[in-house]
């Protein structure tokens, strides 16, 4: 092997190392986070997700697996060259609707449909897609169960107090900041308080927390790859951007044009210096840089017709934890989302009176 070739570490069970009273800590986090539901559901009469609440656009589109890809890409959906039907929804990272002048972690989640594989989760053996749950930030600033119970209780605690979660909004979407350490939460990501708020189409979106890669581990990310998307990374929203401003460009993007997102791979080649069980350190680019492996393919369409919205906030599911073996989300911050997200999930359905179902066809979301 030459000394450019890195080496990259070999996905096993063992590589994840469960934390002390791990199981109580996530009970606890589900708890609160389940009466922050029941308190949204009490506020707006209607049953929204406990995290990415807000949605600012749902897109049809396709994944094309790239040709040619080395062996340690090659791995799960990217196994070989493939299209994929896709359906993404843009979001805003809290549990509850507030206005886009506050600046706040923003999401990109991805479905992709026509998946073959054995599914993570009981109950799925016929489905056949793969989520891939993205934030605009490499890393969560609490990485592991133990310290993201304290920012959920700090959460619920300020949950009726719009200036205490404008300010920790801001501080999480920065990925931490002073505020935090002032009340009372350790974190070695610590910065400025005023966060960015910027285009959501010019975002990249990471997964933050490793996954498995096949036979590999990995992180994943999305970035603008057509010119007309990397023109909006880094433009601030208006100074009188209204509460929904992120929807209004989303919508007005994308009755005019499409776009291209590239799915890239960064593959963890020192387990010590790019821990599994801390999504709070960010991995090192130099010693392994995101890499290539698949186009995302976006068509002009209207972006978020009622008809749309209402299937995508109410009957929609998006679940890192739904999916195939080869990309199983590791570390106790993706153990603590099977809960989390089952939980959720069950309680805005049955609040909503809305079937859950599993996509097998792009036609089934509305135009």
């Amino acid at each position: 092997m030459s000394h450019d070739q890195p080496t990259y570490v070999r996905y096993h069970p063992g590589l994840e190392v469960k934390q002390a009273n791990e199981d109580a800590i996530i009970d606890t986090i589900v708890e609160s986070m389940l009466r922050v539901n029941q308190k949204v559901f009490d506020k707006h009469r209607h049953a929204t997700r406990d995290a990415h609440a807000k949605s600012h656009g749902v897109l049809k589109g396709r994944l094309d697996v790239y040709d040619h890809l080395p062996e340690p890409l090659r791995q799960g959906v990217f196994a070989s060259p493939a299209s994929y039907p896709a359906v993404l929804r843009l979001s805003t990272a809290p549990g509850d609707l507030h206005s886009d002048r506050i600046p706040a972690p923003r999401g990109m989640a991805i479905k992709l449909l026509g998946v073959q594989g054995p599914q993570l989760l009981p109950g799925r053996e016929h489905a056949h897609t793969q989520d891939f749950l993205l934030v605009n930030h490499p890393v969560i600033a609490f990485g592991h169960a133990a310290a993201y119970l304290k920012t959920q209780q700090l959460l619920e605690k300020h949950a009726d107090d719009p200036e205490a979660v404008r300010k920790l909004l801001a501080a999480l979407a920065h990925g931490g900041s002073k505020a935090l350490h002032l009340l009372g939460i350790e974190n070695p990501t610590v910065d400025t308080l005023g966060a960015p708020n910027h285009h959501i189409l010019g975002e990249t979106f990471y997964s933050m927390a490793a996954l498995r890669h096949g036979d590999y581990v990995a992180k994943l990310c999305a970035a603008p790859l057509s010119e007309n998307v990397r023109a909006l990374t880094g433009q601030p929203l208006r100074d009188d951007a209204g509460d929904s401003e992120l929807r209004d460009l989303v919508v007005d993007f994308f009755r005019q044009q499409g776009a291209e997102y590239e799915l890239r791979v960064q593959l963890c080649t020192d387990i010590e210096k790019m821990p599994i069980e801390d999504a709070s350190v960010r991995w090192d680019e130099e010693a392994s840089p995101y890499l290539p492996v698949a186009k995302l393919t976006i068509p002009p369409q209207e972006a978020f017709s009622p008809a749309r919205r209402v299937f995508a906030d109410d009957v929609l599911s998006f679940n890192p934890w739904q999916g195939i073996e080869a990309h199983r989300p590791l570390g106790s911050i993706m153990r603590a989302r099977i809960r989390a997200y089952e939980t959720s999930s069950r309680f805005r359905h049955e609040m909503n009176a809305q079937p859950r179902i599993e996509l097998d066809d792009l036609a089934q979301v509305p135009d």
